[in-house]
């Protein structure tokens, strides 16, 4: 059977565009401190970095996963949040809610809607929180800047007595006047933040 020559090269001319994307999406390992692996990637079509960190939390899976992804277990949140509201709280299933970032000056505070979804595998025990923007539930501020690209996902498995293999990826575009080198320079810190607090709450004993 004979192909024609114009959808041979529109093959090729995927097959490129694939194995291109493929690239972008591949993780750059950036450093290793206190046993948690931080990378970042390229987010295709987006000026910023999204980030991934990953460790072994070395406690019960009950108690990390009563910690991670229970919106009403603030202990470990971000201490440069001003204001936290729970919008709506299912166990184990679903919670809403909204955050208010005390942001440095002269950057405006920036505030987020987040919808976090919870499954957990009745085989293999692996549990995921995977949260996303909020939308049409919190009406915007004229004295914040509204987040609202945004993902988040934790991936949480259990690979042997009290440790559980951690998996943090995420993205956001803070909007306004934050220069993106700026940005894609602390998305190395924050999540290393965020897992070093969690890490301390579950293995302090």
């Amino acid at each position: 059977m004979r192909h024609n020559p114009f959808s041979l090269f529109l093959i090729f001319l995927f097959i490129l565009v694939l194995a291109g994307s493929m690239a972008a999406q591949s993780w750059t390992f950036i450093k290793e401190k206190d046993g948690i692996k931080i990378y970042t990637r390229r987010e295709p079509g987006k000026p910023l970095k999204s980030f991934k960190a990953v460790t072994d939390l070395h406690a019960p899976k009950e108690m990390v996963y009563n910690l991670i992804g229970n919106v009403k277990n603030l202990d470990w949140w971000d201490k440069n949040l001003k204001e936290i509201k729970v919008l709506y709280y299912e166990k184990d299933s679903r919670s809403q809610y909204y955050l208010v970032y005390d942001a440095p000056w002269p950057v405006t505070d920036r505030d987020l809607c987040v919808d976090a979804t919870i499954s957990t595998d009745p085989v293999t025990g692996i549990r995921t929180v995977h949260s996303v923007p909020l939308i049409g539930v919190v009406p915007e501020r004229s004295d914040l800047i509204r987040i609202k690209d945004y993902w988040q996902s934790w991936v949480l498995e259990p690979t042997g007595k009290d440790v559980v293999h951690c998996v943090l990826e995420g993205y956001v575009d803070p909007a306004g006047s934050v220069p993106d080198w700026i940005y894609n320079m602390v998305i190395t810190e924050t999540p290393l933040k965020i897992i070093r607090g969690i890490k301390h709450k579950l293995e302090k004993n």
